[in-house]
C-alpha cells in the first residue's frame, strides 16, 4: 500500500482529495487539525506519533522533523543502498505529500498583529516536508496547490500513479511557493527591524494575469501582483464594463491614479495621455473639473485615461460619453451615469476605494538590463510657507495657490517637464524634450491665448540657464515655481526681476523619468 502525508492549513477540498487517495490504495498520515477533519468525515488515518514513535512536542513546533518522515521522503527507490537502510531501520516511504503552509500572509495582512503572532505563524516543518518531496519528485508526488488536486487524482486513477512530467512541474511550483513564502518573511521580519539596505532584495509578486502582448504586439507580457496587494491600485480596481485592461492601459492608469491621488480638496479631473497628462482641471463640480480638464487639450485626450476623484455623475458622464475615452476611473458611478457610459462597449470603467488613496505607499522597482532599480515613490507633501521667493517681485496668496496646483501636475509629467496653468487648469504641458527650453515652448505655444494674469509656470528641476525665464516672460507669464539649485539660478533670478516675475524656490525637484 502506498502512503500519503497529509497536512494542510487550507482544508478547501481536503476531504473529496483524501478520499480519492484512499480509493486508489494510499494510507494517509496526517496530524493535528488536518488528522481531524479527515477522522470526523469518515477516513481512516495513521497519526504521525505513530510514525515517528515521538510525541508532537514545543505545542506542536516538532512534529513532523523526523528521521522516519524525512527518510520516508528523501530515500530514492532505485537505490538499493537507501531502500536497504529504510528496510534496516523499519521507515516506511512515503510516496505523496500534500502540504500547504501556515497562513503567514494572511496573518500580516490583519491590521493591528503583533510581531509575536506573526512569528508563531511561520511554518518550519511545512516548507521541510515540501523541499524534501520537491527534491526527490523522481518517486514523490509533492502538491501544494488545490487547484493541482484533480489533476493528480486523475493521474493516478488512470496510471497507478502521476507521470515523472507532472511531479517535476509540482516540485517546481513548491520551489516557487516555499520561495514566496519565505520572501513574505524576510521582507516583514527586515521591515520590523527597519532596516532599509539589506544586502539581499527578496521580492515576490504572484501571476495575476497572462496578457494578449505587451507595449507592442509582438512583446509577450504577464500581469504580476505584489504579493501583499496595495489596496489604491489599478490591480485592485473593479471593472464594470468593457474589455481587459491592456499592457500600456495599466501603466497610463497607474499614473493617472498616481496623479489624481495629489488632489484630494475639491473635484479634479485628471486626463492621462503615454504616461503624461494632457489636461488637469478643478472645479467646483466634477463636471465643472472635466469641462477644464477637456479644454486644456481637447485634441490630447481623445483616447485617454481619465480619473476622477469624486462619484461620477449623470452631467459629466454624458459629456465624457461624446468622446472617445480608453479608460475612466473613479470612486464610483451613479446608476444613470453607469448607464450612459455602458452604451460605448469599448471604454473600460473602472471603480475603486479613494479612501485608501492614503495608505503608506510601498517603494517602487524599475527594471534595467541585469538588474533593478528601488526607491521610495515622491510623495513628497510640500508647503508654500517654505517656499523662498528669491525675486524683487512677490508671489499674490493666489498666485501661490497656482503655483501648488501646477507643481502637482509637473510631479507626474515627463522629465524635462514644464507645466503652464491658471487657478481652474492647465493651460500648456510640455514634457520628456531632451532640454528644458524645447519643454518650455511646448507647454507655453499650448496655453497660447489662456495665458493671463493667472498664469504660472512650474518646472520639475532647476533652470540651468535664464532662457526659459526669458520665454515665459515674454509669453506673459507673471509667475513661476522652480526647485533652484543651479549654479547660474542668479541669471534666472536677474532674468525674472528684469521682467517683473515673481519666482519661487521650492529647495524640491520632481524628476520623473
Amino acid at each position: 500500500m502506498k502512503r500519503a502525508l497529509i497536512s494542510v492549513s487550507d482544508k478547501t477540498n481536503l476531504v473529496d482529495f483524501a478520499k480519492g487517495l484512499t480509493e486508489n490504495g494510499y494510507e494517509i498520515v496526517s496530524t493535528g487539525g488536518t488528522k481531524k477533519a479527515l477522522d470526523e468525515a469518515g477516513i481512516k488515518t495513521i497519526s504521525v506519533e505513530e510514525v515517528t514513535n515521538f510525541p508532537e512536542i514545543l505545542d506542536g513546533r516538532v512534529k513532523t522533523l523526523n528521521p522516519y518522515i524525512h527518510g520516508g521522503l528523501l530515500a530514492k527507490r532505485n537505490d538499493p543502498e537507501h531502500m536497504t537502510t529504510l528496510e534496516k531501520l523499519n521507515i516506511k516511504p512515503i510516496d505523496l505529500v500534500c502540504v500547504n503552509l501556515y497562513p503567514f500572509k494572511q496573518t500580516i495582512e490583519k491590521p493591528d498583529v503583533t510581531r509575536e503572532e506573526a512569528i508563531e505563524n511561520i511554518d518550519i516543518g511545512g516548507p521541510s516536508l515540501l523541499r524534501a518531496a520537491s527534491k526527490n519528485y523522481q518517486d514523490v508526488t509533492v502538491v501544494t496547490d488545490k487547484a493541482d488536486y484533480d489533476l493528480v487524482l486523475k493521474e493516478i486513477a488512470e496510471n497507478g500513479n502521476t507521470t515523472l512530467e507532472t511531479r517535476a512541474k509540482l516540485a517546481a511550483k513548491v520551489f516557487r511557493a516555499t520561495a514566496a513564502y519565505d520572501a513574505i518573511i524576510a521582507n516583514y521580519l527586515t521591515k520590523q527591524v527597519g532596516l532599509e539596505d539589506p544586502e539581499k532584495l527578496t521580492l515576490t509578486y504572484d501571476l495575476k494575469e497572462k496578457m494578449r502582448y505587451g507595449e507592442n504586439s509582438h512583446q509577450k507580457a504577464w500581469l504580476y501582483e505584489d504579493a501583499i496587494p496595495k489596496r489604491f491600485s489599478i490591480l485592485q480596481a473593479h471593472q464594470l464594463h468593457g474589455k481587459k485592461l491592456s499592457y500600456n492601459n495599466i501603466k497610463d492608469a497607474d499614473e493617472a491614479l498616481r496623479c489624481i491621488r495629489e488632489f484630494q480638496d475639491e473635484p479634479t479631473v485628471v486626463a492621462m495621455k503615454h504616461m503624461n497628462p494632457c489636461g488637469i482641471g478643478r472645479g467646483d463640480s466634477l463636471e465643472e473639473a472635466w469641462d477644464r480638464a477637456y479644454e486644456a487639450d481637447s485634441v490630447s485626450i481623445f483616447g485617454g485615461v481619465i480619473a476622477l476623484n469624486r462619484k461620477v455623475d449623470l452631467a459629466t458622464a454624458e459629456k465624457m460619453h461624446k468622446i472617445f475615452l480608453e479608460i475612466i476611473i473613479a470612486p464610483g458611478f451613479d446608476d444613470d451615469a453607469l448607464e450612459i457610459l455602458e452604451k460605448k462597449k469599448n471604454v473600460r470603467l473602472l471603480e475603486l476605494d479613494f479612501d485608501k488613496e492614503n495608505e503608506p505607499t510601498r517603494p517602487e522597482v524599475v527594471s534595467v538590463m541585469g538588474g533593478i532599480l528601488q526607491q521610495e515613490q515622491d510623495t513628497l507633501v510640500e508647503n508654500t510657507n517654505d517656499w523662498k521667493v528669491v525675486t524683487k517681485a512677490q508671489p499674490t496668496a493666489a498666485q501661490l495657490k497656482t503655483m501648488m496646483f501646477a507643481l502637482k501636475a509637473v510631479k507626474h509629467t515627463k522629465s524635462n517637464a514644464i507645466v503652464v496653468a491658471n487657478d481652474e487648469r492647465t493651460l500648456g504641458v510640455g514634457a520628456g524634450q531632451p532640454n528644458r527650453i524645447d519643454s518650455a515652448k511646448i507647454a507655453i505655444n499650448h496655453a497660447g491665448d489662456a495665458i493671463d494674469d493667472r498664469a504660472v509656470l512650474s518646472s520639475d528641476a532647476f533652470f540651468p540657464f535664464n532662457d526659459c525665464v526669458e520665454y515665459a516672460a515674454k509669453h506673459g507669464i507673471k509667475a513661476i515655481v522652480q526647485p533652484g539649485g543651479s549654479i547660474r539660478d542668479k541669471d534666472s533670478i536677474e532674468m525674472a526681476d528684469k521682467y517683473g516675475v515673481a519666482m519661487v524656490f521650492t529647495g524640491y525637484r520632481h524628476f520623473r523619468h
